[in-house]
């Protein structure tokens, strides 16, 4: 169960990174206001992602990519099926923490004469990625909960370790029990992490 807690670890962290970096596209996507069809995508896809399960996307990145021609490993395919879901989240998260800065930093910078770009990096987003720490903090959690969804296509990581050690010990409650108990020092220690900093940086909370 070690290996299969590592391997749900790794499974995080590529999705963490991947749904951060699309995710962040799609936070400017949706709030670039010189382009509503740069909107539209965002929220589109935003849409997609956000109303569809989470279990019938990783069906259709695992079985449906092979088909399109590519050969991917199973890590490959629940990889982008996990990145392309949290990034939709991820993206909601950036888009209110963009939209929820006051409009007096955005006319401060533009009397420097920033152009819209050079406001978003120097002004706007390192603001917003201090009020969206908490809420992305706590929304990893739900990414290590969710890995668990990949067990049912193979991917051996921690649900899919504990279900292996079940065939050889037939003791399901013992198994799953100690299975919940990774999840839960994985999880709960995040938790913690997410309240301290929502504590921190929104004094209101």
């Amino acid at each position: 169960m070690l290996r299969g807690a590592g391997m749900t670890l790794m499974l995080t962290a590529i999705t963490a990174f991947g749904g951060l970096v699309f995710g962040l596209v799609l936070g400017l996507l949706k709030t670039f206001p010189h382009s509503k069809i740069a909107n539209a995508i965002g929220a589109l896809y935003t849409y997609v992602f956000r109303g569809t399960p989470l279990l019938l996307q990783i069906f259709i990145f695992y079985f449906g990519l092979p088909i399109l021609g590519f050969d991917t490993s199973p890590l490959q395919s629940v990889s982008i099926a996990l990145v392309a879901y949290s990034s939709a989240y991820i993206g909601e998260i950036l888009r209110g923490s963009i939209q929820s800065i006051d409009k007096g930093q955005w006319e401060a910078s533009a009397s420097l004469a920033f152009t819209y770009w050079q406001q978003m990096r120097r002004v706007i987003l390192p603001q917003a990625f201090k009020i969206s720490i908490p809420p992305l903090v706590g929304f990893l959690v739900s990414i290590i909960k969710g890995t668990s969804l990949t067990s049912i296509v193979g991917y051996i990581e921690l649900t899919k370790s504990g279900t292996i050690v079940l065939q050889a010990t037939y003791q399901p409650f013992l198994v799953y029990a100690i299975v919940c108990l990774f999840y839960f020092a994985l999880c709960y220690p995040l938790s913690l992490l997410g309240s301290r900093l929502e504590r921190r940086f929104i004094p209101s909370a």
